[in-house]
């Protein structure tokens, strides 16, 4: 029989894998659950642009009009970026025949509207959990005259094509970077910068700005630079190595060569 000792070093050792293996395991859908859905502006899907996510024009940065506006209880102060969802119409009689469902990317925020009650137009105020879609994407699983539609949802894992995008803003003494493009759970928590390629100096803690914007305070032009990004759901880490060569310019994105997976 094992002594005490060896048993609690064996309980301590057992803990700490299953530790390792749950942060960097992979994201995979979640059950379906029920909620509501509208949509915003018209067939362009123009005024889904920008958002308070901060990708900007959504057909150059790759989300296209497949998206949607968070309420704030699944926005959760920007964390909620990227994350993707499978919505479909359910049990209404403007839904679609055979209910298909749809994959959207969340690029915005659908703010609260205190003005009315939660059942009857404030469909965003918390703690609902409610989908602003954009037009195109509602006509695909609802018709759109009918206003807002019960659904069932479930968040599922992002597809992308490449690696990781980082759209580089600020000054020479502020760095600001959107990450995009981001696979997996698709939502970030934590976002480091180091200048000066793998010999380079300590990683650099970036601070939450908003949406998916992550700051740092620190002088590093004239030196490649490279990420280490955490992702929110999952906890999984992974470092773009010099991402940005050494003559990078702020205004421009850059592509990583790795992604969640």
């Amino acid at each position: 029989m094992a002594s005490p000792s060896t048993a609690i070093f064996a309980l301590v050792i057992a803990l700490a894998c299953a530790a390792a293996t749950t942060a960097n395991a992979r994201f995979t859908a979640t059950r379906w659950t029920p909620a509501h859905a509208t949509f915003y502006g018209d067939e362009t899907a123009a005024e889904t642009m920008g958002g308070a996510c901060g990708y900007g024009n959504l057909y150059a940065t790759g989300y296209g009009t497949d998206t949607a506006a968070l309420s704030t209880t699944l926005f959760k102060d920007g964390y909620g970026c990227g994350t993707c969802y499978q919505i479909r119409c359910a049990g209404s009689p403007w839904c679609r025949s055979g209910s298909p469902s749809i994959t959207v990317t969340a690029t915005n925020l659908c703010p609260p509207n205190w003005a009315q009650d939660s059942n009857a137009g404030g469909w965003c105020n918390p703690p609902r959990t409610h989908f602003d879609l954009s037009k195109p994407a509602f006509m695909r699983m609802a018709q759109w005259r009918a206003g807002i539609v019960p659904v069932v949802y479930r968040r599922v894992p992002c597809v992308r094509r490449g690696g990781l995008r980082f759209a580089l803003q600020g000054n020479a003494c502020w760095l600001l970077a959107f990450v995009m493009n981001v696979a997996g759970a698709g939502d970030v928590a934590e976002v480091a910068v180091r200048s000066g390629g793998d010999r380079g100096g300590a990683w650099v803690r970036m601070g939450h700005n908003w949406g998916a914007s992550y700051q740092a305070f620190a002088q590093l032009g004239g030196r490649a630079l490279s990420f280490r990004v955490t992702s929110y759901t999952t906890r999984q880490t992974v470092v773009a190595a010099d991402v940005a060569p050494a003559n990078w310019c702020l205004g421009l994105t850059y592509q990583a060569r790795v992604n969640f997976s």
